[in-house]
């Protein structure tokens, strides 16, 4: 019942910083927990961070903790995440989530693809 959409992706340089976007569709948006996740070649699916409904609580795994900050503006029914001080290991297709838990996700982007050149 929400499809997302993410973009923003992109080549950086290391050290660089880019703010990827995940646009939801529907009315639902502000019921759902949304979260980051990436996946680099060769990898499990990473999760990164999570916000909140209200977009009042976040939380963030240490790897990125500091460098990359989760938002949402639920009056346009996106979330973003904020990406600083960017490394190459950071390379990985990037997905954005929704689900009612904050253990479970229901629906998932396509991804979008964040390379970062050392």
């Amino acid at each position: 019942q929400v499809q997302l959409v993410e973009s923003g992706g992109g080549l950086v340089q290391a050290g660089g910083s880019l703010r990827l976007s995940c646009a939801a569709s529907g009315r639902t948006f502000r019921d759902y927990n949304m979260g980051w996740f990436r996946q680099a070649p060769g990898k499990e699916r990473e999760f990164l961070a999570r916000i909140s409904r209200s977009g009042s609580v976040t939380y963030y795994v240490d790897s990125v903790k500091g460098r990359f900050t989760i938002s949402r503006d639920n009056a346009k029914n996106t979330v973003y995440l904020q990406m600083n001080s960017l490394k190459p290991e950071d390379t990985a297709v990037y997905y954005c989530a929704a689900g009612f838990t904050a253990t479970s996700y229901d629906y998932w982007g396509q991804g979008t693809q964040v390379t970062v050149s050392s």
